[in-house]
């Protein structure tokens, strides 16, 4: 096994509850994203990692009408979900996806891939310095260094939002940042709140019956001929669930004095 893609994905979403199974077209989201992640030529393996309580159990369900491997594990330290999926399969590189990114490009995850192969790095992504809309995230990393925060890391951050250990240390890890050629950074495209799927729910209803394939290019064409859509959830912020680990980091640290 050389290259696996871990998907998390849970209902327990805070702001959009049941989000990852909330249907488009008469099929659950998820199972879309699943079906883009499978486009890709580079990865090997697909893992839907996921929680051990039973409200998950719908989404081990689903992997199995689909054809798709499911590990459960814990809901909140989801560092060790993710180590513990992969662990098995002794990939070399791992490939991080998360199950609100329905929008997600496999041609993108590909140029990812082989960008942090080609550039021998530990980590590679392209959300530290981001130039993709929100919702095209895409992280790899050596499975080793992997390992390296599953034993090591201890903050809260570190452990729900798994790499995090590894790319907060630039003198240990060597980290690629892959750009895009011009900075669509503003543009959201992940699911975390209503007005989000709202958005996804319409690009697939006007662009998947003819194009099930479609990529990031046709989705910006589709909004040139819909400007509407261009801010129509623009008020939300950036990794808002990162920002909130934060908090709990500081508090804990506190509590360490």
């Amino acid at each position: 096994m050389n290259t696996i893609a871990i998907l998390q994905a849970r209902l327990s979403s805070s702001r959009l509850p049941g989000k990852v199974l909330k249907l488009i077209r008469d099929r659950p989201m998820l199972e879309y994203q699943i079906e883009r992640i499978k486009r890709s030529r580079s990865i090997d393996r697909l893992v839907v990692a996921t929680s051990d309580l039973p409200e998950d159990e719908q989404i081990s369900e689903l992997c199995q009408e689909i054809n798709v491997d499911c590990f459960r594990g814990s809901l909140d330290d989801v560092l060790d979900r993710v180590y513990q999926a992969a662990k098995p399969y002794t990939p070399k590189y791992l490939v991080r996806l998360t199950g609100d990114c329905p929008l997600c490009d496999p041609e993108l995850i590909d140029r990812v891939i082989e960008f942090h192969i080609d550039g021998n790095y530990d980590y590679t992504s392209n959300t530290i310095n981001p130039t993709y809309p929100d919702g095209l995230d895409v992280e790899v990393c050596r499975f080793e260094c992997l390992e390296f925060a599953y034993r090591e890391a201890t903050l809260p951050s570190q452990r729900e939002h798994v790499t995090p250990f590894i790319h907060q240390q630039p003198h240990r890890f060597r980290l690629g940042n892959y750009k895009n050629t011009q900075d669509l950074s503003y543009l959201r495209w992940t699911v975390d709140e209503l007005a989000d799927f709202e958005l996804v729910e319409q690009v697939y209803t006007d662009l998947y019956p003819q194009n099930p394939k479609f990529n990031m290019s046709d989705i910006l064409a589709w909004l040139d001929l819909h400007p509407k859509w261009w801010d129509r959830n623009q008020q939300y912020e950036r990794n808002e669930g990162f920002k909130k680990s934060l908090i709990a980091d500081r508090v804990l640290m506190n509590q360490a004095k």
